[in-house]
C-alpha cells in the first residue's frame, strides 16, 4: 500500500523542528530492525514523544504504527492524519480488537509503536508498565525495542503550558538492544523492560547538554529538579 501520508507528516514535522533549531539527537538505531516486525516500547515524557519516536525510527527506514486512544481518531484534525498514517485506534473500554490489531500488523512485518506506561510521566521516570507490549510481541514472535525521548518535555508536557515556538531545546532519542520476550513469563519480562527503559532514560539525562537554570522543573526529583517525585505523580494521576 502506497504511503501518502505519512512522508509528508515526517517532512512538515523536520521542516518546523528546523525553524524552531530544535537540537536532535538520535543514537544507537541500528538497534531498530530494518525489517520485519519489532514493537519499539517508548518511554513516555510529553505529548509529542509518538513524533520523536518515530523519528528514531527512520534511521532503520522503517515507519511506526503507533497505538493511541480512539479520542485521537475522533478529532476532526488529527484522525484523518492518524488514519492516513495507518495507526492503530485503541478503545480502552474494548481493546482486545485493537490487541489483535497490532499483533495481526506485526505478523505482517510491521513496526509498531507503545508507550507502556500508558500515560506520560510527571515525575520524568519511568512509571510501572502494561503488559501489552510483551504480551503482543511473544505472540507475534518479534523483538522489542525500549526508546527513550528525553527533552521533549520541555516544549509540551502534562501539569504545564506549552511552549511549542520554544527554539533551540535539546532532544534526545535513543534506542536500546533488541530482545525476544518468551512467551509466558509475562511479568518477569515486563518488569525487565522497564530496568531496559529505565536505564536508556538515566543514559539519555546524564548526557543531555542543557542545565534547567533557575527552575529545573523538566528535571526529575532525583537529579535535584522540582518534577514530583514518582509517589507524588502517581497521587496525581489518581485525581483526574
Amino acid at each position: 500500500m502506497a504511503e501518502l501520508v505519512y512522508p509528508p507528516v515526517v517532512a512538515a514535522c523536520k521542516t518546523m523542528f528546523r525553524v524552531l533549531d530544535i537540537k536532535l539527537d538520535i543514537g544507537d538505531t541500528e538497534h531498530v530492525p530494518r525489517q520485519g516486525g519489532a514493537v519499539i516500547a517508548c518511554t513516555h515524557v510529553s505529548y509529542l514523544d509518538f513524533i520523536f519516536c518515530g523519528l528514531g525510527a527512520l534511521p532503520a527506514d522503517r515507519l511506526v504504527r503507533f497505538m493511541a486512544k480512539r479520542e485521537v481518531f475522533e478529532n476532526r484534525i488529527a484522525g484523518p492524519l492518524m488514519r492516513g498514517m495507518r495507526h492503530i485506534s485503541v478503545d480502552r473500554a474494548a481493546g482486545k480488537a485493537s490487541y489483535d490489531e497490532a499483533v495481526e500488523r506485526l505478523r505482517s512485518g510491521e513496526v509498531v509503536g507503545v508507550f507502556p506506561e500508558a500515560t506520560i510521566s510527571r515525575s520524568f521516570t519511568v512509571k510501572e508498565l502494561k503488559s501489552g507490549s510483551v504480551r503482543m510481541a511473544a505472540e507475534a514472535g518479534v523483538p522489542i525495542v525500549p526508546m527513550t525521548v528525553w527533552g521533549s518535555q520541555r516544549l509540551w508536557t502534562k501539569g504545564r503550558p506549552k511552549n511549542l515556538t520554544q527554539r533551540h531545546v535539546p532532544v534526545s532519542i535513543m534506542a536500546g538492544e533488541a530482545f525476544h520476550p518468551e512467551a509466558g513469563d509475562v511479568d518477569r519480562v515486563t518488569a525487565d523492560l522497564r530496568v531496559r527503559m529505565q536505564h536508556l532514560l538515566d543514559k539519555a539525562q546524564a548526557g543531555y547538554p542543557d542545565a534547567p537554570g533557575a527552575d529545573p522543573w523538566w528535571l526529575p526529583a532525583h537529579l535535584g529538579g522540582t518534577a514530583p517525585t514518582p509517589a507524588e505523580a502517581a497521587a496525581l494521576d489518581q485525581e483526574k
